[in-house]
């Protein structure tokens, strides 16, 4: 069975570029715009492996979805990816706090990402 991969970004050209570095490793990919998109698609999916996700979005941001998601007692074990052009350290730590599991910065290489999804999920 392949694993599921959440990718939660306003920006279609980010989404685009991580689907396709995780579709060509075998992984199934959702995707959704913004933390509200993110919420309602995971109610129609049985089982998400890792969720990837930007902070800054419209409607609700990476920080706010970090946080619903470890309230539902479902996700309070998915890793959580944040990856993000905010690379303040302040930004980095509220984001270990509210709950993800690792911390990008954009721009980054395919390679690194894969090296951190593939960490979560041996």
């Amino acid at each position: 069975m392949t694993q599921t991969i959440l990718v939660v970004d306003d920006s279609p050209t980010i989404v685009k570029f991580v689907s396709l570095s995780l579709k060509t490793r075998g992984y199934t990919v959702v995707t959704a715009c913004d933390g509200m998109d993110a919420i309602e698609k995971m109610q129609g999916i049985d089982d998400v492996s890792l969720v990837i996700t930007d902070l800054n979005m419209p409607n609700l941001d990476g920080y706010g979805l970090i946080h619903t998601l470890r309230q539902n007692e479902k996700h309070q074990e998915t890793p959580i990816i944040i990856l993000s052009s905010e690379e303040d350290e302040a930004d980095m730590e509220r984001g270990m706090q509210v709950g993800a599991s690792s911390y990008l910065v954009k721009p980054f290489k395919s390679s690194l990402l894969l090296e951190e999804v593939t960490k979560f999920l041996k």
